[in-house]
């Protein structure tokens, strides 16, 4: 497991791709954080949620899913080791991306957003484990976000994003509602790891 997660923390590093997303969200999470703390946080929110689903998609995306299962056959497993690796930058991103926030000394809202951020990563990676597209999962979820929760839940029904963002708030029922639905789409990632690679 902790080779796993080693792994997958390495190629992090070294795909050009994962690291320019993650410097480029840093920078940019600082430089909203010494304007507005709010946009910060919601910067570190969708960022973890982003990393972590191009983490784990782009397995499917460099065609290396295959090679990754024969190594490892215990999808499970595997699914794990990404998760948690998804989570370990998410955080680290957004510990860093918050230095100003830090300095302005909103102590509150850098917690809130830090242990929201893990469960923003769990989600993404649960998620991109279903989907496997990373195009389909961010336009798919913009749509979902705008009509569903903005429109018609006006961004205060118990729904995926809603949540998140009260979480955000500090707000602890929305929190509980956030780690269900990360349950949820872990279950079904779960489900979906015995899925065939070959339409992939």
């Amino acid at each position: 497991m902790i080779a796993l997660v080693r792994s997958e923390l390495y190629r992090m590093a070294t795909i050009r791709s994962s690291w320019v997303s993650i410097a480029v969200f840093s920078v940019l999470g600082a430089l909203f954080g010494a304007v507005n703390v709010d946009a910060w946080a919601l910067l570190a929110g969708m960022g973890a949620f982003g990393l972590a689903v191009l983490g784990v998609t782009q397995h499917f995306q460099h065609r290396t899913a295959v090679l990754l299962y024969l190594a490892r056959p215990a999808r499970l497993l595997t699914l794990l080791g990404q998760v948690v690796a998804s989570v370990i930058v998410a955080v680290g991103f957004a510990a860093v991306s918050g230095v100003t926030v830090l300095a302005k000394g909103d102590l509150t809202q850098y917690r809130n957003t830090l242990t929201l951020v893990p469960v923003m990563a769990v989600f993404g990676a649960a998620n991109a484990a279903v989907v496997r597209r990373p195009t389909w999962l961010f336009l798919g979820y913009a749509g979902w976000f705008v009509f569903v929760e903005g429109l018609l839940g006006r961004l205060s029904a118990p729904l995926p994003f809603s949540a998140f963002l009260g979480a955000g708030g500090g707000d602890r029922t929305s929190l509980l509602i956030a780690a269900a639905w990360t349950a949820l789409a872990l279950a079904a990632a779960a489900i979906a790891t015995r899925r065939d690679l070959t339409t992939d």
